[in-house]
């Protein structure tokens, strides 16, 4: 019963540990992730729509298993987090698990950073990852 209980123990560790490269999500060759708008330089106001472009897969809600695809995840102000682990849900990184491809976000004024990652079902990124280029804003 001890033993059980322990490889039982072991298991649950083994599922809830970060993901490797050799288990994250595979991405189609050639798939990309881009902004649509606004342009990479633009001046914009506040509240500033977003629009996220993806060719090579298609988008599928948060939580479901289906091949080449995932949800976008919008990077404000903030670098790439790491690989392996589900991207953070916070002001800085932006979740649209109900498959969005496009949001309206509330910017203070000055510059800001945006930048589209693609994750799977767990939220982890794909590999080889699927992100946009780094744009810049300038909000009035």
């Amino acid at each position: 019963m001890i033993r059980a209980f322990l490889a039982a123990g072991v298991s649950a560790l083994l599922v809830s540990g970060a993901a490797t490269a050799g288990d994250r999500t595979p991405s189609p060759a050639g798939a990309i992730v881009y902004i649509v708008s606004p342009a990479d330089g633009a001046t914009v106001s506040s509240p500033v729509t977003v629009v996220f472009g993806l060719k090579g897969m298609g988008v599928a809600p948060a939580g479901t298993e289906k091949e080449k695809t995932g949800h976008h995840h919008l990077i404000i102000d903030a670098p790439l987090p790491p690989l392996d682990d589900p991207i953070p849900a916070d002001d800085n990184h932006k979740h649209f698990g109900g498959g969005q491809t496009e949001t309206v976000i509330e910017l203070a004024p000055g510059k800001h950073t945006l930048q589209l990652m693609l994750a799977d079902l767990d939220h982890v990124p794909h590999d080889p990852p699927v992100t946009s280029d780094r744009i810049t804003i300038i909000v009035e």
